[in-house]
């Protein structure tokens, strides 16, 4: 950063100065991070943005009564002259290490108050002090370098995204509520009383219309609104992602866009990471259930179920071959090297999982090539042996079993695969593998309402086109849906979209909606697709998730400026509030508060 010696607050940043300064007479600003009294010289570390500069003072110089008297995070300014450091003195970790500046003139910018938390070290402190003192929290080093981080991984996404032939515009924030999965925010609309707006979820009929616009590459770093619970991965009430479309686009097309541009970020800023070469694997969501238990699956654990309902089909073990001829499947998860555990280790898998609220894990231990416990005692050697060779699995290796119908035992294997990993510390470290999940369906069951429901995408066309809406039974259908996946975190879904009417009203019609309905929830998509749309695809990467990952943080509300807590408050805004009711009455509506007996 260059700076004008003539400035009145700096001639240099607190991240400038080195041991060619000596003899220099600089002026610098920022907070003091540190003091250090030495009886008669007095340091203090001076923070900015850029860096850290050791000041020093002593006693009878006209400025040691003002900085002696200062508080920490204070912002001043000081004058003084560039001072080389002793070897025993100087500090190699810092880029200022060799030098420090010997105080002529202070002057007191902003004073601070007793502080709520300190800035200076790596104290944990609780949440709720840190999101009310947010500004204070981001003075924090490594919270500082994860906002830093967030904006140059923002730029170069937007890099990569123009070098690639996407043009960026701006979607409306203020449009129309749309059936995407989750509660919108609601906007009251004063001129047209008795009516709201929508923040969006996500600019997804809006990037459409953009394709029918003419228009052949969009993307946007889009705010998303949406009103749901904080989990770990997910801040409530808004986020961001990568919004991309194209037009005349297959699904490969949308991958070999993508790929490039999220595997060059993480290249980028991996650090001492890996990022493997290639393309991303194409996993169908089948296989990932199987396989992994979970259509996020977490590539850096070696394991890998598998099914041996068969083997267990009529079996002298009685539970699980009761439980199969009712519908249930059987599901294995190996253990590599853990028939070298205590049977404690076993046990406590099974108490885990009736924790996690699982009827239990059944499980067989072989130790020095002898199967052992009483899976394998009720199933006897011929069928062990049939197990042992179906799996692959070695003298001295564990083997757990989930037990449920099709859904709840790929959750109880995939969870117990996870565990597992864990548990025996073989789940890759330092490295970052992607994978495509492909071959959605595109209904579900919604057992609660007793109906046929989207699975994923409602605007998501079907393989087979309108013939397969047609013909197949609607839960054998798939859909041209995708979702990106990294160390078994979800970063996206995308679609190649329905842009043809006539599909669009057989789906919804599918999924008990009315022509009717569908043309008053999308009249502004249906409108357009009359005059003439071009197949396109797209997909949304979540912003705030690329930076988790790069940042190496389990929570996403370590890498976001401003976030809410996990109930959807602003503690330092003190939002949500209540607004006058003369602001109500401008508006048409009244607040009706919950009976607090119901």
């Amino acid at each position: 950063m260059t700076l004008s010696d003539s400035h009145p607050y700096r001639s240099h940043t607190c991240n400038d100065l080195r041991a060619d300064n000596v003899g220099d007479t600089v002026r610098l600003a920022g907070w003091v991070h540190r003091k250090r009294d030495h009886g008669n010289l007095l340091f203090i570390d001076l923070r900015d943005h850029f860096g850290l500069t050791q000041i020093v003072t002593e006693t009878g110089s006209d400025a040691f009564p003002t900085l002696e008297s200062v508080r920490a995070e204070s912002v001043i300014s000081i004058s003084g002259c560039v001072v080389a450091r002793s070897d025993e003195t100087r500090n190699d970790a810092l880029p200022t290490g060799a030098v420090e500046v010997r105080v002529d003139s202070v002057d007191i910018l902003g004073a601070a108050a007793e502080l709520p938390m300190p800035v200076f070290g790596d104290v944990d402190y609780p949440e709720d002090i840190r999101l009310r003192y947010r500004f204070l929290d981001l003075r924090r080093e490594k919270m500082h370098q994860n906002i830093v981080l967030r904006s140059q991984i923002i730029s170069s996404i937007r890099r990569r995204m123009i070098d690639s032939g996407f043009m960026e515009f701006q979607t409306p924030i203020l449009t129309a509520s749309s059936p995407e999965g989750a509660r919108d925010f609601l906007v009251p609309a004063r001129l047209h009383p008795g009516k709201f707006y929508a923040l969006p979820q996500a600019p997804q009929m809006f990037k459409q219309l953009v394709m029918v616009s003419g228009f052949d590459r969009y993307f946007q770093i889009a705010p998303c609104f949406r009103d749901e619970d904080a989990r770990a991965d997910r801040s409530p009430g808004e986020f961001y992602q990568l919004d991309v479309e194209m037009s005349f686009a297959t699904q490969e097309d949308v991958f070999t866009a993508i790929e490039p541009v999220l595997a060059g970020v993480f290249h980028e800023f991996a650090g001492e990471r890996t990022m493997p070469e290639g393309p991303f694997p194409r996993i169908p969501y089948k296989d990932a259930m199987m396989l992994y238990g979970s259509d996020k699956p977490d590539l850096r654990n070696p394991i890998k179920i598998s099914d041996v309902t068969e083997i267990f089909r009529g079996s002298g073990f009685g539970i699980f071959a009761r439980m199969i001829e009712d519908g249930a499947v059987v599901r294995a998860i190996p253990a590599p090297g853990a028939g070298a555990r205590a049977r404690s280790f076993f046990d406590k898998m099974n108490d885990w999982a009736r924790s996690e609220g699982f009827a239990g894990l059944g499980y067989i231990n072989i130790k020095d090539g002898n199967p052992g416990g009483p899976i394998a005692k009720n199933l006897g050697p011929e069928k062990t042996q049939a197990l042992i060779d179906q799996l692959s699995l070695g003298e001295n290796c564990g083997v757990f079993f989930a037990c449920d119908k099709e859904a709840g035992a790929a959750k109880l294997a995939g969870a117990a695969r996870t565990r597992v990993g864990e548990e025996l510390d073989i789940i890759e470290k330092d490295v970052f593998r992607f994978c495509w999940i492909v071959d959605f369906p595109m209904f579900e069951w919604d057992e609660e309402r007793k109906k046929v429901d989207f699975s994923h995408n409602p605007f998501s066309m079907p393989q087979g086109e309108l013939e397969a809406l047609e013909t197949k039974d609607p839960l054998d259908v798939l859909a041209y849906q995708y979702d990106i996946v990294c160390n078994g975190v979800e970063l996206s879904s995308g679609a190649v979209r329905n842009h043809r009417p006539e599909i669009m009203y057989k789906a919804f019609e599918i999924a008990g909606y009315s022509k009717t309905d569908v043309e008053e929830l999308f009249p502004g998509m249906l409108n357009a697709f009359q005059y003439g749309a071009p197949p396109h695809g797209g997909i949304a990467p979540g912003i705030d998730r690329i930076v988790m990952l790069l940042a190496d943080e389990p929570n996403i509300r370590e890498v976001i400026l401003f976030p809410m807590n996990q109930k959807a408050e602003d503690l330092m805004m003190n939002a949500p509030s209540e607004v006058p009711q003369k602001a109500l009455r401008e508006l048409h509506i009244r607040s009706v508060m919950p009976d607090p007996k119901s």
